[in-house]
């Protein structure tokens, strides 16, 4: 008798584990599920690809400041900030429309399809 209801109560408890495990991979693989967790596993792979940027910046900054000591020039006040750039050395003509008296240069448009 206490055989039986052993082998009785583990069929049904192994019943209950078994729909249980069933139900929970029928739920996994719902349209709903599957697309919050692709979208999960893109947050994660945004966060992996925004360290590895931040850290590929720290250390560009660090070589930078080593070849610049190595090389004797002046960093930038900031490390965040590239040092300014020189400005260009030539002085691009303005729009003839332009009633600004500094306007002296001519202005010749190549666009083909501007009126003439």
């Amino acid at each position: 008798m206490f055989r039986r209801t052993f082998w009785f109560t583990a069929g049904a408890a192994a019943g209950v584990w078994a729909t249980t495990k069933v139900n929970r991979k029928l739920k996994q693989l719902t349209p709903e599920s599957l697309a919050a967790q692709a979208a999960n596993k893109a947050i994660d792979a945004g966060h992996k690809l925004k360290d590895f940027a931040l850290d590929v910046r720290s250390g560009m900054v660090k070589r930078e400041a080593e070849l610049g000591e190595a090389l004797g020039l002046q960093a930038s006040a900031d490390p965040e900030l590239p040092a300014q750039r020189r400005p260009a050395a030539i002085d691009y003509p303005k729009h003839p429309d332009n009633k600004h008296p500094d306007n002296k240069h001519s202005y010749n448009s190549y666009n083909r399809n501007e009126d003439h």
